[in-house]
């Protein structure tokens, strides 16, 4: 094998791994829904003078992994809310 299917092998192992996570404990699911934000932090805009010069795209995009992340947040979410009865929107 190549490196490059080494890594993409890689990738998807872990992907997977995020995918198999099962929410079962009001604890785990407090703990992902603050440790995963809400938003991608990293969007940003440099404005001089009330012009933009610079406009940085969210890099979540980038991050190979960011569906997964993004879908085990939204199982924690569902958890507390269908499972635990919480109100989440202190997560929102």
């Amino acid at each position: 094998m190549n490196n490059i299917s080494i890594v993409f092998s890689a990738v998807n192992f872990v992907r997977h791994q995020f995918e198999s996570i099962e929410i079962t404990s009001p604890l785990l699911a407090h703990l992902i829904c603050r440790i995963i934000p809400a938003r991608c932090p990293f969007a940003r805009k440099i404005k001089v003078f009330n012009h933009t010069v610079i406009s940085i795209p969210p890099l979540c995009k980038l991050n190979p992994f960011y569906e997964q992340l993004v879908a085990l947040r939204f199982k924690s979410l569902t958890y507390l809310a269908e499972k635990c009865g919480e109100d989440v929107t202190l997560y929102c």
